[in-house]
């Protein structure tokens, strides 16, 4: 797509009500289609919340008939259900997706058309991998707004990820999160929280070194024994922060012409131009 177009991205709570998390979600969507927005990120965990508590306590803080998300199908009822409220509006959100026999740590890319895009978090945290089974890959997909991606969460920790999927043409990456502050020593300001901040180096520094569009979105409030950061936003492909709603809930905009801004970002420095995988050893299979 050429041209300006507005994008955003969402901190906001998600629990395990699927009826309140889809009045919630139709409420962003009528403000975001307000703002002519074309492309709505939401966090990790939309549809059914995230998980009480990740292993470091070893007492959940939920009862335990939630101390699991529900299991959905991607093909099913609640995923078609978000599509239809996208309507002409590219949504990402996070879910917990079943197979029939494992669970995975999902997101999915709809408009009212269905499922464009789907991706299983790759890289897991602490006590995630006793919830989920990991993903396997990163795969960039067409959309109504451009060439896109996706990831999940501590998936952005890995600059491989995000710039495997810049090597496969994504011009925006949509990052859905459910990333909580610190478990020791956490200030009551969250954004004096060491977690706010490298939350906060990651989104940069991916969106600056394969110079991409950048939407981080992120859940909000707090969930059995976590407390998310928020600070959802948009950066730009040098590294600037376009819009950003720090460490409260809200809804981060900006207007992007994504074409012009990564045509004016690789001009001279072309970051994935410029690569030389046979020096990278290793990492280039060498």
């Amino acid at each position: 797509m050429t041209g300006p177009i507005s994008v955003a991205a969402v901190a906001e709570s998600f629990g395990r009500d699927l009826d309140a998390a889809f009045a919630r979600i139709a409420e962003l969507l009528d403000d975001a289609r307000a703002r002519g927005v074309r492309l709505l990120a939401l966090p990790e965990a939309t549809l059914g919340g995230y998980l009480a508590d990740l292993g470091q306590t070893g007492v959940a803080a939920v009862p335990a008939r939630d101390a699991l998300p529900p299991a959905l199908d991607v093909d099913g009822p609640e995923v078609a259900r978000l599509a239809r409220l996208a309507g002409d509006v590219v949504v990402t959100a996070g879910l917990c997706e079943s197979d029939g026999t494992r669970r995975y740590n999902t997101a999915v890319a709809v408009t009212g058309d269905g499922v464009i895009g789907v991706h299983r978090k790759v890289h897991q945290p602490l006590g995630e991998a006793n919830a989920y089974a990991a993903g396997e890959g990163f795969r960039a997909f067409d959309s109504p707004v451009g060439r896109m991606g996706m990831m999940i969460c501590y998936d952005k920790a890995f600059p491989e990820a995000a710039r495997t999927l810049a090597l496969d043409g994504a011009e925006v990456i949509a990052c859905m999160s459910a990333w909580p502050g610190s478990r020791t020593d956490a200030p009551a300001d969250l954004a004096a929280d060491r977690w706010t901040r490298r939350f906060d180096l990651f989104d940069q520094a991916r969106a600056l070194e394969n110079q991409v569009v950048w939407l981080s979105a992120n859940q909000a409030g707090t969930f059995g024994s976590l407390r998310f950061v928020c600070s959802a936003k948009v950066v730009g492909p040098g590294g600037d922060v376009l819009a950003s709603t720090g460490t409260a809930p809200g809804t981060a905009v900006a207007e992007v012409d994504v074409r012009a801004l990564l045509d004016g970002a690789r001009r001279s420095m072309a970051h994935l131009r410029d690569r030389r995988p046979d020096a990278y050893g290793v990492l280039a299979g060498v």
